[in-house]
């Protein structure tokens, strides 16, 4: 579908297609096309694994787009930007990391070949004063971009763009975590060029999510996501709700989780702040006691070292449910599961069991624990669900579930391309991406 063309000043879309594999990049190029993009980009993944193919692909499929080579150059200007042009690219990317020199030479190869250039300002420690001086050196656009790794700390990704756009007279190009309810945001904030990656690409309908940005840049009124946003402190457990915990172990590098302690019925599941709570085996009076200094939402989690006799049972369940404890994890046994079941209580426990100890009064409320090996702190959030249990420390907490829901969007978009027709092997491209050697 040929590109619309848009009025002066009217803000454009560039969509990023940060794919390794280029056919699943030629897919979602299609569908953003059709639901209203101006500008496709070939994502530096995308350039780094199929080279400037890509690119060459791309403007062959959809000559009547602007192609964007991302090559974030940092030497070897005129080499790479007479590359990328022939391979048919209207727009090249350089670092303003990248010396004068460097620009320079970008610049006036692009004369030459008659593309543009855009100079990312990508981790400048001082954006303003560098956007000047890559004024100064005759670029086409300024490119603010707020990175992936900086949007999962839940950072506001407008940062500084107003700033930018007031000290420079040339147009501002923005990407970093755009979506549907935030686009027009970007616009009122002075970008001329909205560039969004994930929502688009990881959408299960891709072209839908176009025509939603699309909207928004045309009415400057959010259209509604439950997607692609990151989340800060104020609403981490939003997101912890919505992800698994193999979203979230998957986000931590396979850690962060364990499948030793599972919950007594599959459909339990439960989201909150630990409150810790180290006891002698067959000990309940701490685990007992926690439960009347727990906060609403908190999540009681008890190291017993994953032993009997039980812990925890109904009673102690009606009393955490009163107090509007959001469940319990039990490195150890509980009992009653019928009657914990037929309560809805989130429950996890490594072991079940019917005999119980007594109150002894051993233990610590609040300590430093583990559980089934995983290092838990009071204040860390927590994760259940039919997998088992995940911490995440509270100190990185944010980063992480950000990080997990990422992975979720990723998921999503498999499945669709799964639900299409292909293989999880063909999806993934298992056998090109095998360790050689």
């Amino acid at each position: 579908m040929p590109a619309k063309r848009r009025q002066p000043g009217h803000p454009l879309l560039q969509v990023a297609l940060d794919f390794l594999d280029l056919d699943r990049a030629l897919k979602v190029a299609k569908a953003a096309a059709a639901g209203g993009a101006d500008w496709l980009e070939a994502g530096t993944p995308l350039i780094k694994s199929e080279g400037l193919q890509a690119v060459r692909t791309l403007k062959q499929q959809f000559p009547d787009h602007v192609i964007v080579a991302d090559m974030k150059t940092m030497d070897a200007g005129r080499a790479e930007v007479e590359a990328a042009a022939k391979a048919g690219a209207g727009v090249v990317h350089v670092l303003a990391a990248a010396s004068d020199a460097t620009i320079g030479e970008c610049v006036e190869a692009s004369r030459n070949v008659g593309t543009k250039i855009v100079v990312d300002l990508i981790n400048i420690p001082d954006p303003v004063a560098r956007a000047r001086q890559v004024e100064a050196l005759g670029a086409d656009y300024i490119g603010v971009h707020c990175p992936v790794d900086v949007q999962m700390l839940g950072q506001d990704p407008f940062a500084g763009l107003r700033e930018i756009v007031a000290a420079v007279g040339l147009p501002v190009t923005f990407a970093g975590g755009i979506h549907s309810e935030n686009a027009a945001g970007a616009v009122a904030a002075g970008a001329r060029v909205v560039v969004v990656g994930g929502a688009i690409t990881k959408a299960d309908d891709p072209e839908q999510a176009t025509r939603n940005i699309r909207q928004a840049l045309d009415t400057g009124a959010a259209v509604s996501t439950e997607l692609f946003k990151r989340a800060g402190q104020e609403s981490i457990l939003e997101v912890l709700h919505r992800v698994s915990t193999a979203n979230i172990s998957d986000a931590m590098h396979r850690g962060g989780a364990t499948g030793l302690i599972r919950p007594l019925a599959p459909q339990m599941r439960v989201a909150g702040r630990a409150l810790t709570v180290r006891t002698a085996p067959g000990d309940f009076a701490k685990p007992v006691e926690a439960i009347d200094e727990a906060e609403p939402g908190d999540v009681i989690v008890v190291d017993v070292g994953g032993v009997g006799p039980a812990i925890w049972g109904e009673l102690a369940t009606w009393s955490a449910r009163n107090r509007q404890v959001a469940g319990v994890i039990v490195d150890g046994a509980v009992r009653d599961t019928a009657d914990i079941i037929k309560m809805g209580f989130p429950a996890f426990s490594r072991l079940v069991m019917p005999n119980a100890g007594e109150p002894r009064g051993f233990g610590e409320i609040g300590v430093p624990i583990e559980i089934a090996g995983l290092p838990v702190k009071t204040g860390d959030w927590v994760v259940g669900d039919a997998d088992g249990v995940a911490v995440l420390p509270r100190e990185r907490a944010v980063e992480w579930a950000n990080r997990a829901m990422d992975v979720l969007e990723r998921e999503n978009r498999i499945r669709q391309e799964i639900k299409e027709g292909g293989t999880l092997g063909e999806v993934t491209h298992l056998l090109q991406w095998e360790k050689r050697g």
